[in-house]
């Protein structure tokens, strides 16, 4: 346009604007109401909508708002392309950051939803983000009417160069990612090294994995040794497992009462105790004639590995105060010392010993 700005121009675009701002506030206060209600129904779908929904919309509206409003300024071409062009890239950038926020969280919330315990592999998060904004920069490059076929080919040529020069991280990072894909170690289980540490799996990232130990220590692995290590993972193919308990009684006991006790402990302590499986039927096995009593095993389940010195601790606890109501023995182990006197050996014999 070649005509002056009047104030009726400014009035109208200032109208605008201002309609903008304020349909921006009253669907940011009902998108807030609705995301309310969204948490309180059980589908996680509809809270994924309005979180979406409350950062793009209200961004959305005063873009257009100020749009409408250059449109009624007396702007040339050229000015009235840029402003557009301008007002695109905050759309498209706000969207794509808010896609890339939720898409994350999704991916987040499933990672920790199919772990024992809180944990998460943030290299999935990480990844999922960052492909959402590599397609949200091409998006903005192709509206500002860059061609990205060049950029694609200077990565496609750059990349030789950014692997030989990342070469361990790539390494920990693929392996990350195998590790994940083969369901060998998941968020929330609970692994030992060949090396012996040992904790819950609380994180997977691009470049380590994060073991926390029971004494709330945290071991950081590199993913490329985590894959080459031998290990044992108490969480795998289930997370109950069986614990063994070893216990001795004396050579005078009835073995049939002993056992009929011994099970009759096990199994309240499998009803009573948190972090036992109710359904788990104990078992007891004979297995040694010690020195100085009968050995054998008793075979608890725990619902995880952290449980078993819970389980442990109130089932010899138990088992012992039963055992002295009952008046069962576990004998201390005993060992009989034999006092030979010396020899008497004469002055004339440790002469010839000594050689003097």
């Amino acid at each position: 346009m070649n005509r002056t700005l009047t104030l009726h121009d400014a009035v109208v675009a200032g109208i605008a604007v201002a309609a903008g701002l304020a349909a921006a506030l009253v669907l940011r206060v009902i998108l807030r109401w609705l995301a309310e209600r969204a948490r309180r129904t059980r589908w996680n779908g509809d809270d994924i909508i309005v979180d979406l929904l409350r950062t793009s919309v209200p961004w959305a509206t005063v873009a257009a708002g100020v749009a409408a409003g250059a449109a009624a300024l007396p702007l040339n071409h050229t000015v009235g392309h840029t402003v557009n062009q301008v007002l695109e890239v905050v759309v498209i950038f706000t969207v794509t950051l808010t896609v890339a926020r939720v898409v994350g969280g999704l991916v987040h919330s499933v990672a920790q939803s199919r772990s024992g315990v809180a944990g998460s592999a943030t290299i999935f998060v990480n990844i999922t983000r960052i492909a959402v904004l590599a397609m949200g920069f091409l998006i903005v490059l192709q509206t500002l009417g860059i061609s990205i076929a060049p950029l694609l080919t200077a990565l496609g040529v750059g990349g030789l160069a950014i692997a030989l020069a990342l070469k361990d991280t790539l390494a920990n990072l693929f392996a990350g990612v195998h590790i994940l894909v083969s369901k060998t170690v998941q968020p929330g289980d609970y692994i030992r090294l060949s090396s012996g540490e040992e904790g819950y799996v609380v994180d997977i990232n691009w470049r380590n994995t994060v073991v926390e130990q029971l004494a709330k220590n945290l071991v950081i692995i590199p993913n490329g040794k985590l894959a080459g290590t031998n290990m044992i993972n108490f969480s795998r193919p289930e997370q109950k497992l069986s614990v063994t308990v070893q216990v001795g009684v004396a050579y005078d006991s009835d073995l049939e009462e002993v056992e009929r006790i011994t099970i009759e402990v096990a199994e309240g302590v499998m009803k009573d105790v948190t972090g036992a499986v109710p359904d788990h039927e104990p078992a007891v096995r004979f297995h040694t004639f010690g020195d100085s009593r009968i050995g054998f095993t008793v075979i608890l389940g725990v619902g995880e590995f952290s449980d078993k010195y819970r389980i442990k601790h109130e089932f010899i606890k138990r088992l012992h105060q039963r055992y002295r109501a009952e008046g069962i023995r576990v004998p201390a182990p005993e060992r009989t010392v034999s006092l030979v006197p010396p020899v008497p050996v004469s002055r004339a014999e440790q002469t010839a010993r000594s050689g003097v």
